[in-house]
């Protein structure tokens, strides 16, 4: 009989060849150069990862071409990062300049490597998602068309550096936890269509839908009602009942948050904390988004010590100080009044200046 359900593949069974020899038995890495990890192994085995940056959303020509140098320069070993950055796994030292300089003729960015920007973690966007506030992927080109010398080693910065995006705030991606995160906003409550509610939408899924408990069931009209006061603007609702509707181009907006990071070097790992509420949502380049993005890099790249991330630079100087520096004006919106969020209270009255 044949066996159809056999779970995952053993990651293992995929290594390549020197990775596999060598398992555990790595001694240390060095970056010789911007993009390029050179690991040593104890017997003396050298792997070369060459880091380059890609579009997250790629075409199938873009696959191809990148399939194609792996396998004339890696043996056809690749991998993608957790950030989609993509690393040619290189056994032979020999290969590497010619993989170089093939990547620099493709148009293909190096880099990414320690301390510098990684590449940006997105969510759909508009391309795909229907709840997007936001278009992800344009403003992920609008960013790094301004931040890409921060990827490639041209400009140096304290230490890593990640950035995000999520088109709204169910945050597909990882804005939560990001140096700098970019969200999409709605600020209006969804509108319904109560003629179309009991046509189109289960109202108990609807009503469980609501993570704050704003959706109602309204028996009378045979539809729902949103408590105003209770919204938070998730749009969860309108995701699975078209009779909601949620997006609002004129209020639309995207919200900036800093100081998140999942590593827990030298400090525990952080949430990602609201530094700009509202910037207006202006595609196709974003210029209020990219200018805002852009200064938050450079006001930490100036004043932050070697190694420090964006949160531990905060923490350093206090959110006083943060706010002075970046020129950010400080408005109700960044009073943390959330009745269960008391640990998130920074409840001391020594303010640092």
């Amino acid at each position: 009989m044949a066996k159809n359900d056999i779970g995952p593949p053993n990651y293992r069974d995929m290594l390549p060849p020197i990775v596999r020899e060598n398992y555990g038995r790595w001694r240390q890495h060095t970056i010789p150069q911007p993009g390029v990890l050179c690991h040593t192994s104890e017997s003396g085995a050298v792997l070369t990862s060459v880091r380059v940056a890609s579009p997250r959303l790629v075409s199938t020509d873009w696959v191809r071409q990148i399939c194609a140098l792996a396998d004339q320069f890696c043996d056809g070993h690749i991998r993608f990062t957790t950030r989609h950055n993509v690393e040619f796994l290189v056994s032979e030292p020999a290969k590497v300049e010619p993989l170089l300089e093939r990547l620099e003729a493709a148009g293909l960015m190096v880099g990414g490597v320690g301390n510098a920007i990684s590449n940006v973690v997105h969510t759909q966007g508009w391309i795909h998602c229907k709840s997007a506030v936001t278009d992800a992927s344009g403003l992920v080109k609008a960013v790094m068309d301004e931040l890409h010398p921060y990827f490639t080693g041209k400009r140096d910065v304290p230490a890593r550096l990640r950035v995000a995006v999520a088109c709204c705030v169910n945050m597909c991606g990882a804005c939560h936890c990001s140096d700098i995160a970019i969200v999409g906003i709605h600020r209006t409550v969804p509108r319904i269509n109560h003629d179309m509610v009991s046509k189109s939408c289960e109202i108990p899924s609807t009503v469980a839908s609501c993570p704050t408990g704003a959706v109602r069931p309204n028996p009378k009209l045979k539809s729902i009602d949103i408590v105003a006061e209770k919204c938070m603007y998730c749009g969860n609702c309108a995701a699975v009942c078209p009779a909601i509707d949620i997006m609002d181009p004129v209020n639309d907006g995207v919200s900036i948050w800093v100081g998140g990071k999942i590593s827990n070097a030298r400090t525990a790992p952080k949430f990602s904390r609201l530094a700009i509420p509202f910037l207006p949502n202006r595609p196709p380049r974003w210029p209020e988004v990219v200018e805002a993005v852009k200064n938050l890099v450079e006001v930490w790249r100036g004043n932050a010590k070697p190694g420090e991330r964006m949160g531990e630079w905060i923490d350093r100087i206090g959110w006083e100080r943060f706010f002075k520096l970046t020129g950010i004006p400080f408005t109700d919106k960044h009073i943390d009044d959330f009745t269960h969020a008391t640990t998130t209270f920074r409840s001391t009255t020594q303010f640092r200046f």
